[in-house]
């Protein structure tokens, strides 16, 4: 009868299960329609439409659906889309300062190339969403829930994930500065990709997150402070 081997008798130490990869969102659009109807509405639903180079600055789009949707290169410069669902679509070159997108659902988006500072996202749901390129300056997700999300070639600016649920997310060839991660739960996060990794807050809340050698090095510092351990 074939023995099992068990860690550290007969076959060694065990082998650890390697962290879960995230599902990326496989979004194909179908032919769009331009955008033709003026200002967002709250409520409003919005399905195949292309909202290409428009200002949305300040428009109120509360509680509106979009569905198989394209935004590219639009301004939304304190547009508000809390509690917005924003499902198989692609946002391209979005700008702007203060987007309000509170409890809002993002279910199978690319979000490529923003450059976007102050998001609002704090209660958000975003499953399936890659974010790739561009510069994202101080997104507020606190209380928000991440699962299979990548943040791909992108620049995160002091992100704020505060109380936040994280699950199979990874960072990818991305600079990660002054995170917040206080009282975050981490499953399957994968931060092996984030040069710099700059955790300002929530170092012990990283249990459930996979780094690099050299990551545990630069963090040793931060690490010895946060245990109390005086390096002389």
């Amino acid at each position: 009868m074939a023995r099992r081997a068990v860690s550290g008798v007969s076959g060694g130490p065990a082998v650890r299960p390697a962290v879960k990869a995230a599902r990326r969102p496989e979004v194909r659009l179908p032919a769009l329609e331009p955008w033709t109807g003026g200002e967002l509405e709250p409520d409003g639903d919005y399905d195949g439409v292309e909202f290409r180079d428009l200002d949305l600055a300040g428009q109120d789009g509360a509680g509106a659906r979009f569905m198989d949707c394209a935004l590219t290169g639009c301004a939304v410069d304190e547009t508000a889309l809390g509690r917005a669902r924003v499902l198989d679509s692609v946002l391209t070159g979005l700008r702007g300062v203060g987007t309000r997108l509170a409890e809002a659902t993002l279910r199978d988006v690319e979000l490529v190339e923003a450059r976007l500072g102050g998001t609002q996202l704090h209660g958000s749901v975003l499953e399936r969403v890659v974010v790739r390129g561009g510069k994202l300056d101080f997104l507020n997700f606190r209380e928000a829930r991440l699962r299979d999300v990548v943040f791909e070639s992108c620049v995160l600016v002091e992100p704020d994930f505060s109380g936040a649920r994280l699950e199979r997310v990874e960072f990818v060839d991305c600079a990660l500065r002054g995170a917040d991660f206080g009282n975050a739960t981490l499953k399957d996060v994968d931060l092996r990709g984030a040069v710099p990794l700059e955790v300002a807050r929530g170092l012990d809340r990283l249990s459930g997150a996979v780094i690099s050698t050299g990551q545990l090095l630069d963090l040793a510092p931060a690490l010895a402070a946060e245990l109390g351990i005086r390096v002389e």
